[in-house]
């Protein structure tokens, strides 16, 4: 019997000498109170903010709220797949996505999963999704142009890399249209463009993804897409997943384009998690720190400085208005944050004007500098005569049999500019393009063509240029100006075509 007792002190000794398990501490709560997509959890001692929580069931949630004895937490997923009385693990992490060459061409949720089943998404690491804004010791100043295609945007409201241009104006104004413009007319080129859709319809969603892909633009596009039907906690990280995405590039020294649509749906998100949250109350029901979380996202678009990598973020983010108000709570924080605003105005776009810019209330506050010297000789007079024309417009409105020979003529080259700068949706025009139309305007080669048929005279003039003269848009494109032979050979090609035209 003894012998038996010996063997198993013995096995018991060998056992605990062999034993080799790591122990691990692990946070656990449990949820006290869940609804609407936020759960109170209790225990977490240790939690630190904007922290992954695991509620199980491939859940997670999001640590805001961080009181002494309670932790309010957003739920990024299936707010019905949490319980009151679940167990909540900490998982150490601090809200991150997935980053990398992988992501392009892909359609992602703000976690960077993908929706668009494809398979896994090949990622190079992870980044956070908030991160400071970078120094204004390493900024550099705007002087590249980011091309948009559109005559209006590229003549009049230029765009710069590293700036913060904001699209504004009522609902269906064509405010999507003007920035999925944009990223088309980067195809073929050196710029990574990301779409980030926040509280959009997927319908919408879905149309935008078919002109992408139609016009073979997701080659170079990244989509991150948190719609309507996702809650609003997803709706609250995605522009700031989609930043990180394009911080990992700007890193590496290349130039990011980002699209927020829209910011007016960030700000609803932010204030019903607010509420939900019991935080204070203030303007329009929004929490007090409303501008602090546009400007921490927008202060991250930059252009840095040659030993940083030279990378640039320009961020075209979009705000709602209602009725046309832009002295709204939340129209005013955002025009203040960045470096411009398109305006968009539904009177215009009613009107058949479209885009529907309105010149007068749109300014570019850096973009000047990055515009190119050929856009910026042949659109020099063109504002001028547009904002000209809007006041005479008015007093012309009863007739124009009574006005001097001069107040005509300006009216004319006012109709003649609104009428060259329409433009169809998601039919960007390369640069040689639009300084060849813009050319034959500003050097009054087109007062002689009814403004009906001007249109047809735009499609087959440029269509004629490309075929017969390509060496003249080769050599627009490649030295950024128009030299003063270009100028004249134009003039006589742009002559010629007139008289056939005409006749």
């Amino acid at each position: 019997m003894a012998t038996r007792g010996q063997d198993i002190v013995s096995l018991i000794k060998r056992q605990i000498e062999e034993f080799g398990g790591e122990l691990a501490l692990v946070d656990v709560g449990t949820v006290v109170q869940v609804g609407d997509g936020i759960a109170s959890v209790q225990g977490l001692q240790g939690v630190r903010s904007n922290e992954l929580l695991d509620f199980g069931n491939n859940v997670l949630g999001l640590a805001l709220n961080l009181e002494a004895d309670i932790v309010g937490a957003a739920i990024l997923g299936d707010p019905n797949a949490v319980k009151e009385g679940d167990q909540v693990r900490s998982t150490g992490r601090i809200i991150e996505v997935p980053v990398g060459e992988g992501l392009i061409g892909r359609v992602v949720d703000p976690l960077g999963r993908p929706l668009d089943g494809k398979g896994p998404i090949n990622s190079s690491g992870c980044r956070p999704v908030e991160k400071t804004a970078p120094n204004v010791v390493v900024r550099k100043s705007v002087d590249t142009p980011v091309q948009t295609g559109i005559k209006a945007v590229d003549s009049m409201i230029p765009i710069g890399r590293g700036q913060r241009e904001l699209i504004i104006g009522d609902r269906s104004t064509g405010k999507t249209a003007i920035a999925i413009d944009s990223i088309i007319n980067q195809k073929g080129g050196d710029l990574i463009c990301i779409y980030v859709a926040i509280g959009q319809k997927q319908s919408k969603v879905a149309q935008v993804m078919a002109t992408l892909e139609e016009s073979d633009a997701m080659g170079h596009t990244i989509v991150v897409n948190a719609s309507a039907s996702d809650s609003a906690p997803l709706q609250y990280v995605a522009p700031y997943a989609g930043c990180a995405m394009a911080e990992e590039f700007m890193e590496q020294g290349k130039d990011v384009l980002i699209v927020y649509d829209d910011l007016t749906k960030h700000a609803w998100a932010y204030r019903q998690m607010s509420l939900l949250l019991r935080r204070p109350a203030g303007r329009e029901a929004y929490p007090g720190d409303i501008f602090y979380v546009h400007s921490r996202l927008l202060e991250r678009a930059a252009r840095m400085d040659d030993p940083q990598g030279g990378g640039s973020i320009t961020a075209l983010p979009i705000i709602e208005t209602q009725a046309g108000d832009v002295s709204a709570y939340i129209p005013t924080n955002v025009i203040s944050i960045t470096d411009g605003q398109i305006y968009l105005e539904p009177e215009l776009f009613n009107a058949g004007i479209r885009p529907a810019v309105n010149v007068g209330l749109s300014v570019s506050r850096v973009g000047g500098a990055a515009q190119t010297r050929a856009i910026r000789r042949v659109a020099g007079q063109l504002r001028l005569e547009l904002a000209q024309y809007r006041e005479l417009a008015s007093f012309a409105q009863f007739g124009t049999a009574d006005l001097d020979a001069a107040t005509r003529a300006q009216l004319a080259r006012g109709q003649l500019a609104i009428e060259i700068l329409k433009q169809a949706q998601y039919q960007p025009l390369p640069l040689g393009e639009e300084v060849v139309i813009l050319f034959a305007v500003n050097a009054g080669l087109l007062t002689d063509i009814p403004l009906d048929r001007l249109v047809d005279f735009e499609a087959q003039f440029l269509r004629h240029v490309s075929s017969a003269h390509p060496d003249i848009i080769q050599s627009i494109t490649n030295s950024k100006d128009i030299p003063s032979e270009v100028e004249e050979r134009l003039t006589q090609v742009t002559n010629e075509f007139k008289a056939g035209f005409i006749a």
